[in-house]
């Protein structure tokens, strides 16, 4: 093959920058899918989509974070918090499911900011995605690990001199590593099986719930804004840092901070977008996957809100510990208490698998790409990378087992974020570049709809709290780091003659 001279200006500012932002095209990227020994399997459907969508979403935002959210934060409106989430998450799911439909190959963000941006900015958000899906995957095993120890009346942590050991967490994640090595299509089906029971206990909060709502437990909707915790020192949100806007804790500024928090309860509906590569018809399945599982989830996060404000007053979920069981508890339906516990095990069995699947597609495109080892890149007999799911389960196991995230939980939420940005801008510029492109499915009122996406994002990220955005600011130094010294190196596109 031949080198080909830089033709545009675009490449023209890549080869002056030493390939910084050279582009991986997305013809390249497809023709990467049928490689021999580095081949996913094309096992799932819609529907296989739409439930693993669903499966992710559903889990610790409805059983833990609608409650402490409440209590701590904003009040009744948590159940408005979760409509501004929403629409900032379906803004950039159109964008998700244009990119997914135009470029269907794993790796979701990684991948689509590969064929805009250029190699640092797709190492970057590759990175990035690192960071949300390995703590999500940890942070949520550590919360089923909680309900397993409610089911069985004893703590599933044992003490090892001063460390102490969470092998519930670890036990989950081992077991979902095995399967999720057997096949994407297993895992569909368990998670379809886990889907039904979790729905029949939303259900059943939500039947009960209505009994004992109140409407007067729903006012204040918005409560005044009191100084509390979230709202002093690195604790506070960036936004009231910068401008001393005033404290997080309820007001409207609680609200705003709220539905950053509850943000992490959508987190998720991105990794279908992962899970291309694996997809019958991606051009098609993808997009319903994406939006029929996002309009699931945000009507009954919304309706399980309202129920849950309006059975106590908001007063009562205080105090950081509160779930979903707690309001039932406090009005003596303790039999409630425990299905919840047990929906809330299926539910959250289901977020750690769908996490896990992400980081590991993510892990295997970059791998492939030459930016990760290209040996983690290889696919066993059942079509699976099977050495990443290995590493990747060690490491959160490890982490689920020893480590107390405590407000790590936020660092899910700003690379998500970030995540999204990038996306939204990405459609812009490849519809820009590429308009020759086939898309399956076109992000209607574009620029619009994009721009929107974005600033809805950014507004989010900016309610974080300030330790929330240092963290992020140390990883991604790290990232660079690694970069530089390794993966610069060793990128295939950097490489491989251009045809």
């Amino acid at each position: 093959m031949a080198i080909r001279e830089p033709d545009d200006a675009t490449e023209q500012v890549a080869a002056r920058w030493g390939g910084l932002f050279r582009t991986k095209s997305v013809e390249q990227s497809i023709r990467d899918t049928d490689e021999p020994d580095s081949k996913l399997r094309k096992d799932l459907t819609a529907w296989d989509l739409t439930v693993f969508g669903v499966a992710v979403v559903i889990g610790a935002g409805i059983f833990t974070l609608t409650a402490r959210t409440a209590g701590d934060v904003a009040g009744p409106s948590v159940s408005l918090a979760f409509v501004f989430a929403a629409i900032a998450c379906g803004l950039t799911a159109l964008c998700y499911a244009e990119f997914a439909s135009t470029v269907p190959v794993a790796g979701s963000a990684y991948t689509f900011s590969y064929a805009t941006f250029g190699e640092l900015v797709a190492w970057i958000i590759g990175w990035d995605l690192i960071l949300e899906f390995a703590l999500a995957t940890s942070v949520v095993a550590k919360g089923w690990s909680q309900y397993l120890g409610e089911v069985m009346g004893s703590t599933p942590v044992v003490h090892i001199g001063s460390l102490s050991f969470d092998w519930g967490a670890v036990l989950l994640i081992a077991v979902l590593g095995v399967l999720l090595a057997t096949g994407t299509k297993v895992s569909s089906r368990v998670s379809a099986v886990a889907v039904a029971i979790k729905l029949a206990v939303i259900a059943l909060v939500l039947i009960v719930g209505v009994t004992y709502f109140k409407s007067e437990n729903l006012t204040p909707y918005i409560p005044p804004s009191q100084p509390g915790e979230e709202g002093d020192g690195l604790r506070q949100s960036l936004f009231s840092f910068l401008t001393g806007a005033g404290h997080s804790s309820f007001g409207w500024y609680g609200l705003l901070a709220a539905a950053s928090l509850v943000f992490f309860a959508f987190i998720g509906f991105d990794v279908v977008a992962t899970t291309a590569e694996e997809t019958k018809n991606p051009q098609k399945a993808v997009p319903r996957g994406i939006l029929g599982s996002l309009l699931i989830v945000t009507i009954l996060y919304v309706a399980v809100s309202l129920v849950l404000t309006g059975m106590v007053p908001y007063t009562d979920l205080s105090g950081g510990n509160a779930t979903l069981a707690t309001a039932f508890a406090i009005h003596g339906d303790t039999w409630v208490k425990n299905i919840i516990s047990i929906g809330a095990l299926a539910g959250l069995t289901t977020v750690v698998m769908v996490m896990f699947l992400g980081q590991t597609r993510v892990l295997f495109a970059m791998s492939r790409d030459g930016l990760m080892p290209r040996k983690l890149a290889h696919t066993g007999k059942h079509g699976t990378p099977v050495r990443i799911t290995a590493i990747v389960g060690v490491v959160c196991a490890l982490l689920a087992g020893f480590v107390d995230f405590g407000t790590l939980e936020e660092m899910v939420n700003i690379g998500t974020l970030f995540a999204f940005v990038l996306v939204s801008i990405g459609v812009l510029i490849l519809r820009r570049t590429r308009p020759d492109l086939p898309r399956g499915f076109r992000v209607p009122l574009v620029p619009l709809i994009p721009i929107l996406a974005v600033l809805s994002c950014l507004w989010l990220m900016l309610n974080l709290s300030v330790e929330t955005w240092l963290r992020f600011l140390v990883w991604m130094a790290m990232g660079f780091v690694i970069y530089f010294a390794y993966s610069r190196r060793h990128s295939l596109l950097r490489t491989t003659p251009l045809e």
